[in-house]
């Protein structure tokens, strides 16, 4: 049995290794390959596995860890900040699909009318593993779209206790309402006692196992304490994946999340592998191919239902059309726990066996075609946006957002986005006295930012007439600092035609995009990861004494030609160590100047400090106002701090000197 169960994981993992290994040479993504590879493997397949239930085991244990490393990424904090999108957008979108699923199933298929609600519960949720994995690779995360998908995602991860709770009402073996209000409340003190523990029990019994310096045990307690509280909230009659939802946010409360997320990383990756793996498993070629037509349908309906609603949500929340039309390409999918309430809605006679299949064939589809609905979202929210009908509506929507835009400017920077990058440039323009605007799609971020007194404008930066409106034919300067790529590349390419004399600065985040863009007219592409590389060079340099100028030709070397000269840099090793070797008997030195000294009253020529002792001062100090490089004319005064350079045995002789005004001997 073991060696069975051995086979088969080498098989599963050996057969999506080759096909991640493809795939990824055709830039698709893993989760495709981990979904194929379960499909080809699984029992309607080649039935090259024969135990899928261990298989599925090992799956669940994959969901648990990856909400448990979810709730570690998403501490209270985090999600008090979301608390708008998650309650509110997350609740409109539930809510609203619930209902247009339920409406087309009741009145299309002719369900009942508690299958046609079971059925708004199945396509209500997306795949947090799937969008959450797509958002950190395409570092997307704090994007206006990426805060609106992960907000929604959160409020339908808590919506699976309820669901599952109402599963057995819908299907009539259920106690009633009070059944259910009872596990409602039963839910809520168990979510109650775990954020309680979030705040006094657990940090300190983590602090205790720190302390003892053992990584096993440390790793044991973080797997103990996530399993354990799923299988409690489960043993409860909630969900396992809340149990480790709500471990991961009382872990990330203390200072040891950091090293819990490096830690159970290994683990998750490895096991929400095997999760996708068993979802494909569950996909029936037979039933597919047989009915291929109406599983396309029941695919197309399904994305556009998703994607229509959960764009609308996001839109009434506030977000640009484009944004939330992408929200809703990353949404589009059936989400995993889809489907384990379909097993346990088709338990309680809420699905025909024919619908069932259909689903899950359909559902595996949605999640195959998601990477590249996501890779495409960006193109096809601008062009949906640009069509007649949404581009009105767009329009109404910014001449709500935006106050006036200002009147003609010349010679000024236009600022496209307000992030981190954008809010810095700002301020140190505001500081500078140079005129500027700003441009940034979050209505919110517009709203607060203009209460401080920021020039700042709602609009999309892809917008030839926003940047008119902005003044784009007089302006000196554009900063693109948006983590959207395609939009990037469309503001460059309108400014370098709307005005052939404007300075075109774009941030980006990897250097594959920096010849793209410098093709389509930037003048000055800086991608964050050289940018970081640039400054971890320039401190090991430092460090080992590299004069301030071979430095800066470094640095220069690196954004030369769009920074491909870093790919051939060689910095020479030798002189770096022989340089350090050579200054390592230098040393600087401070010395108080007090009233008893000989040297108060003397000029610093007639001191003589650099021919008698062999050191040279570099700085005086007097009265918190620094002297550099001062001349030998300079008259010392008692409270005079000296900055002083030279070898060690030197400077001691210089700090006799000073204190007594004789020179001591030295040795021969």
């Amino acid at each position: 049995m073991a060696l069975e169960f051995l086979y088969s994981l080498v098989l599963i993992f050996g057969i999506s290794a080759f096909l991640l290994f493809v795939l990824g040479k055709l830039k698709i993504p893993s989760i495709v390959g981990f979904l194929v590879a379960g499909v080809l493997i699984g029992p309607y397949g080649f039935d090259l596995v024969k135990d899928v239930h261990e298989i599925e085991l090992l799956a669940e244990i994959g969901v648990v860890l990856l909400m448990f490393t979810i709730g570690l990424e998403f501490s209270l904090k985090n999600l008090q900040v979301l608390r708008t999108v998650v309650f509110g957008g997350g609740l409109l979108q539930v809510c609203l699909t619930i209902i247009v699923v339920a409406f087309l199933s009741y009145f299309y298929l002719a369900q009942t009318l508690n299958r046609a609600l079971f059925d708004g519960f199945l396509v209500a949720l997306s795949s947090t593993a799937i969008v959450f994995k797509m958002l950190l690779d395409r570092a997307e995360m704090n994007a206006p779209y990426g805060r609106a998908a992960i907000g929604m995602l959160i409020f339908q991860d808590l919506c699976v206790v309820p669901f599952m709770l109402f599963v057995p009402a819908l299907g009539g073996s259920s106690g009633g309402a009070l059944e259910i209000a009872l596990t409602l409340i039963k839910a809520a003190l168990v979510i109650a006692a775990v954020l309680l523990a979030a705040k006094w029990a657990v940090p300190h019994i983590l602090h205790q196992i720190v302390s003892t310096r053992s990584r096993e045990l440390f790793v044991i307690t973080i797997i103990v304490l996530s399993l354990g509280t799923a299988l409690l909230t489960s043993k409860l009659g909630l969900s396992l994946a809340l149990g480790a939802f709500l471990a991961g946010v009382v872990i990330s409360e203390s200072e040891y999340a950091a090293q819990a997320v490096s830690d159970m990383l290994p683990f998750k990756e490895s096991f929400t592998g095997l999760f996708f793996i068993a979802i494909g498993m569950l996909m029936n070629l037979g039933i597919f191919l047989n009915n291929m037509a109406m599983v396309i349908t029941v695919v197309i309906a399904i994305l556009l239902i998703k994607i229509a609603v959960t764009s609308l949500a996001a839109f009434l929340l506030g977000h640009s059309l484009r944004n939330a039309l992408q929200a809703g390409f990353y949404l589009a999918q059936i989400g995993e726990f889809s489907f384990v309430l379909v097993v346990a809605g088709k338990a309680h006679g809420l699905i025909s066996e024919e619908l069932y299949q259909t689903f899950l064939s359909g559902s595996i589809l949605t999640m195959i075609l998601t990477p590249f609905a996501i890779g495409a979202s960006s193109s096809l929210s601008s062009w949906l946006v640009s069509k007649p009908g949404l581009h009105a509506l767009e329009r109404l929507h910014r001449d709500y957002a935006r106050q006036r835009y200002p009147e003609k400017m010349a010679d000024h920077v236009i600022v496209i986005g307000f992030g981190v990058n954008g809010s810095n440039l700002s301020r140190v323009l505001k500081a500078s006295k140079i005129p500027y605007v700003v441009l940034e799609l979050s209505s919110a971020t517009v709203r607060k930012a203009k209460r401080k007194g920021e020039p700042i404008y709602y609009g999309d930066g892809a917008s030839v007439e926003i940047l008119h409106k902005l003044g784009i034919k007089t302006a000196k300067t554009v900063v693109v600092a948006i983590s959207d790529a395609a939009v990037t590349r469309r503001i460059v390419q309108i400014a370098r035609a709307e005005n052939q004399n404007i300075y075109i600065i774009v941030r980006t985040r990897y250097l594959a995009e920096v010849d793209d863009l410098v093709s389509l007219g930037a003048n000055e592409v800086i991608p964050e990861e050289f940018e970081t590389s640039i400054e971890i060079f320039s401190k090991v340099l430092r460090h080992y004494y590299v004069p301030v100028n071979v430095i800066r030709e470094h640095i220069d070397a690196v954004r030369s030609e769009s920074y491909r000269a870093l790919r051939s840099v060689a910095l020479p090793r030798k002189p770096l160590a022989d340089r350090h070797g050579l200054l390592s008997e230098i040393e600087i030195e401070t010395f108080l100047l007090k009233a008893d000294s000989p040297a108060v009253g003397q000029m610093l020529g007639e001191l003589g400090l650099r021919t008698k002792a062999g050191v040279t001062v570099l700085a005086i100090e007097r009265e918190n106002k620094a002297h550099p490089m001062p001349s030998g004319s300079f008259r010392l005064e008692a409270g005079d701090i000296l900055l002083m350079i030279g070898k060690r045995d030197d400077i001691h002789c210089a700090l006799a000197y000073l204190d007594t005004g004789l020179l001591p001997q030295r040795d021969a």
